[in-house]
């Protein structure tokens, strides 16, 4: 039998304010992994406050597939679950310092993004077999709820999509998400 290995828990800020990545705690041993998704001492000794949560989704996505970007008043933790993805975060908060900022995060089992209210969270499907990704929210998500979603296609956000999509398969990306409007659309009576 081969000793554990523990990762540490470990938060590390983006280019967006308050957006920061997480690598959470993992002990590896000869029967897998155990990562603990959310302790909320470590999130409080890294200066993190998220919770309680309200609601905690997980969505299986097919390689290619896009979701988001959306931008609920509401803070949430995302993960990858299974498989891999591409994920993109973009600040649509009015008045935010990092205002229109874009950044994006390879996603793997083990990583986690705090994403904060009003800060749009998307991301692309990149294993080969369907992702799963979980949304743990401070709110509970209600159609027609406040916030802001942007077309994750808008050329002008600049976001590089891994594996590329037509913008006419569903299969890719949903009528709702392409119909959304672009970001300067989206936040120009904000």
């Amino acid at each position: 039998m081969t000793a554990p290995s523990v990762t540490p828990f470990s938060a590390e800020p983006t280019a967006i304010d308050g957006l920061v990545v997480i690598t959470m705690k993992q002990v590896a041993e000869d029967r897998g992994v155990v990562r603990e998704l959310f302790r909320t001492s470590a999130m409080a000794q890294a200066g993190l406050h998220a919770g309680p949560w309200r609601q905690i989704n997980v969505t299986q996505t097919n390689r290619g597939a896009i979701r988001g970007l959306h931008g609920e008043a509401m803070t949430k933790l995302v993960a990858i679950v299974a498989g891999s993805a591409f994920g993109a975060y973009v600040d649509a908060r009015p008045g935010s310092s990092t205002f229109g900022v874009v950044q994006t995060v390879p996603l793997r089992p083990g990583t986690q993004v705090l994403v904060p209210a009003g800060v749009c969270n998307g991301f692309q499907s990149t294993s080969d077999e369907p992702s799963q990704y979980a949304y743990c929210f401070d709110a509970e998500w209600q159609p027609g709820m406040s916030g802001v979603a942007v077309n994750p296609l808008d050329p002008a956000l600049g976001i590089a999509w891994p594996i590329p999509v037509d913008a006419d398969d569903r299969m890719l990306v949903s009528a709702k998400d392409v119909g959304l409007p672009m970001f300067d659309q989206a936040t120009a009576t904000r």
